[in-house]
């Protein structure tokens, strides 16, 4: 049939485009902004894309409609298809009623590292012989695409918990019915659509209903918010990992390259590769024990974990120019900030360390996070932020209780003039932010070429 999709530049719907477009069916789709890694993938598959939600394009009218959550009551398409009577859905229903029937779901929840874990856990299968289904909410470069039906039962998801539509407020993970749940850890997040932890939490809760008896759940012992939500109630077989857990990890290295894993007391595995930082080797013992859970070694898992190559937009490396490397990462909370920065510090040591940041998820821009926004940035040796259009509060407070030297900026010239000033030999600029940062980093590494010859 003819799906069209409202909103298919958002890395789920991208994601889920591509599925519906290996099942056989025409796609096409449209949203309000068009750009790569999603809009190079999609136009690679041969989906049709627009920019824009004109209602015209609804003319001749598909044959379902999928929306995704970004849009609301009042977007002229939205308006449309439901004025015209078309046939409509949301993207994880969709998804649970044509993809994943028969599957052993592999599903990845929680606030941070969803996309790495879900990359991790989707290569270590694949490097184990095991064809999975996949579908991720990034672009994992151990893939061609962030999607695919996969050869056999097994299917890997990011389990986001942002709600499913505008006429369906459950969060997506609801719909997959996992058999196999990887929590990583669970903070406040997505202020636009929650009122407090507790409300992510009964979510969270629900997706526990959700695990069958047989199946597991495996989480960090000591996360206190995860701890309340197996309280209210735990139908499943529990893994737990961590300082407390059945399952720990030694640093054979500072900053994570190097870790051993035990089981108690005994070391069964010994991985060895690129990625750093203590959230990365969380990410990977829960990637990890999801894959032991379908067959496959911890032995045989490191031994894929030293094959990963990371995952686009998570401190990905995108130039390097005399010395200065120039990192594009999607960190969309304090936390994540924080926790990407320290593992950038342990791994580079003494190099200067310039953070560039647009608070620009709508938790941010509510200003919810805005007094652990200073000190999340302590590894950093400056920060420079911007303060993007339509942001609820003024980030002079932010810059003003740096413990870091640090800038608040409102346009992109004098931002790109004053990184050129500050970079150095053996510089590393983060630049951070949920979106395109109007093309920030395209403009920043051009400078910096200029700058150099």
């Amino acid at each position: 049939m003819h799906i069209h999709i409202l909103g298919i530049c958002g890395t789920f719907m991208g994601s889920l485009a591509q599925l519906a477009k290996a099942l056989g069916h025409r796609v096409t789709g449209s949203d309000q902004n068009v750009y790569p890694p999603m809009s190079t993938q999609l136009e690679a598959a041969g989906i049709e894309l627009i920019q824009g939600y004109d209602p015209r394009q609804l003319d001749p009218a598909p044959e379902l409609v999928i929306i995704g959550n970004a849009l609301s009551r009042g977007n002229e398409a939205v308006e449309a298809v439901l004025n015209k009577g078309l046939p409509y859905t949301s993207g994880p229903q969709w998804l649970r009623e044509h993809v994943l029937p028969g599957k052993w779901v592999l599903a990845v929840a929680g606030t941070h590292g969803k996309t790495t874990t879900a990359s991790l856990l989707a290569w270590i299968l694949e490097y184990a012989g095991m064809a999975p289904g996949f579908l991720i909410g990034g672009v994992t470069q151990n893939f061609p695409q962030s999607a695919r039906l996969g050869d056999t039962p097994f299917f890997v998801i990011e389990a986001d918990e942002y709600d499913s539509a505008f006429f369906d407020k459950r969060s997506k993970f609801v719909h997959y019915q996992p058999r196999t749940l990887v929590l990583n850890n669970l903070e406040f997040d997505h202020a636009d659509i929650f009122d407090s932890l507790a409300d992510i939490q009964k979510q969270f809760h629900h997706l526990l209903r959700t695990v069958p008896g047989d199946g597991r759940v495996i989480y960090p012992a000591k996360e206190a918010a995860l701890k309340a939500v197996v309280k209210k109630g735990l139908w499943s077989e529990p893994e737990t990992f961590g300082p407390d857990g059945q399952w720990q990890s030694k640093n054979l290295a500072a900053d994570g390259s190097h870790f051993a894993l035990y089981d108690g007391d005994t070391q069964v595995a010994e991985v060895q590769w690129d990625m750093s930082g203590q959230h990365n080797v969380s990410n990977a013992i829960g990637a990890m024990l999801a894959a032991r859970h379908v067959g496959v070694t911890p032995e045989i898992s490191a031994r894929a974990l030293a094959e990963f190559k990371g995952v686009k937009r998570r401190l990905e490396c995108i130039a390097d120019i005399h010395s200065v490397k120039v990192y594009d990462d999607f960190a969309h909370h304090p936390t994540a900030i924080h926790t990407t920065l320290e593992g950038l510090r342990a791994r580079v040591g003494d190099d200067k360390i310039i953070a560039i940041i647009e608070p620009r998820s709508n938790t941010m821009r509510l200003g919810t996070h805005k007094k652990a926004l200073a000190p999340s940035c302590v590894h950093a040796d400056d920060v420079l932020w911007y303060q993007p259009p339509h942001t609820d509060w003024d980030m002079h407070e932010v810059v003003n209780n740096s413990p870091v030297p640090a800038k608040l900026y409102h346009e992109l010239d004098s931002l790109i003039h004053d990184t050129l000033a500050l970079a150095e030999t053996d510089t590393h600029i983060v630049i951070m932010s949920n979106g395109s940062f109007s093309g920030l980093h395209q403009k920043l590494v051009q400078q910096l070429t200029k700058h150099a010859m």
